[in-house]
């Protein structure tokens, strides 16, 4: 059972210098980071309708994890600069945790490094990553991680996948923050059961095995949904939705697009569309040419919504 008694806030586990898995894991982190310049996708998206938008995750979502990993593999320039790690390369295990583990050819040994990697389409009607990260703090390592790779099309509506600034963070110490943001958000609510039940278990889990923590009440179904953990995940998702879509801020997209998925009269249509393009003329460009391009586009979604309001 973990020690953390999750009542005092959590720090990071310090990584010893002396291992060769630390040198090796921040090496990793790198090539985390350095995965929205190299990210390149077969795949070409054409056609979708704007209802049907907030489900490309599901079509999408396994496949640019995948895609992922093979770039990690091309990457080891940056993970593994001396060869050192020659005999190993990063697998996917979709029923794994954590699923994508660095390995060699021999089944018995253990992973060197596990990373938790979850996509997140970053214009999901949510506007935060719905991943829900249950694991207990014992079922990885100081050295493991949990990566989220935030992504879109290169058109908004269309064209090809791409990747932007990742999410990592070292597992065991997420595992504990979720555990401390849990047992304190009794509130104003005396009755509320904050307890978490701990599994035994150890790292790298056999499929199967129980290695989540379980919440002694979760009506809601919150439990683990760490995007919403203050000093944990919450600050980089507000940050992601600033990240520029086609000159707009993602945030801003989604807002639009949740106009015709809610079913909305035209009235509030046209109203809020007008409050969306107040708030990005205030954002501001510095730019002259940005903000030529922020006017041409707000233009071209007035008129969208003008011919689908007829």
């Amino acid at each position: 059972m973990t020690d953390y008694d999750g009542k005092d806030r959590p720090e990071h586990y310090e990584l010893p210098d002396g291992d060769e898995r630390t040198e090796l894991r921040n090496d990793i982190v790198r090539a985390l980071y350095a995965l929205p310049m190299h990210f390149t996708s077969p795949i070409n998206v054409e056609g979708i309708e704007v209802n049907d938008l907030f489900s490309i995750n599901t079509l999408l979502g396994g496949t640019i994890e995948a895609q992922t990993v093979m770039l990690l593999n091309s990457l080891r320039s940056i993970w593994d600069p001396q060869g050192k790690w020659a005999d190993k390369e990063f697998r996917r295990y979709p029923e794994s945790f954590p699923d994508v583990r660095l390995v060699g050819s021999n089944k018995d040994d253990s992973p060197l490094i596990g990373i938790e990697l979850k996509g997140w389409y970053l214009l999901s009607k949510e506007s935060e990553p719905s991943l829900r990260y249950k694991a207990s703090a014992d079922a990885v390592t100081e050295w493991d991680l949990i990566c989220c790779v935030p992504w879109g099309l290169s058109n908004v509506l269309s064209g090809k996948p791409v990747v932007y600034e990742p999410y990592v963070e070292q597992a065991k110490f997420a595992s504990d923050m979720r555990t401390y943001y849990w047992n304190h958000r009794r509130g104003d609510n005396s009755k509320r059961d904050c307890g978490i039940h701990h599994p035994e278990t150890t790292p790298y889990p056999k499929p199967g095995t129980q290695y989540v923590d379980v919440p002694n009440q979760d009506g809601g179904g919150n439990f683990g949904r760490i995007a919403r953990v203050d000093g944990l995940m919450a600050n980089w998702v507000d940050e992601s939705m600033d990240t520029l879509m086609a000159g707009i801020e993602a945030k801003y997209w989604v807002s639009f697009f949740k106009l015709f998925s809610e079913g909305r009269p035209k009235e509030e249509i046209e109203a809020e569309l007008s409050n969306i393009a107040r708030k990005v003329r205030q954002a501001g460009r510095p730019d002259h040419k940005a903000s030529m391009l922020e006017e041409q586009l707000l233009a071209h979604l007035s008129a969208i919504v003008d011919l689908s309001l007829k």
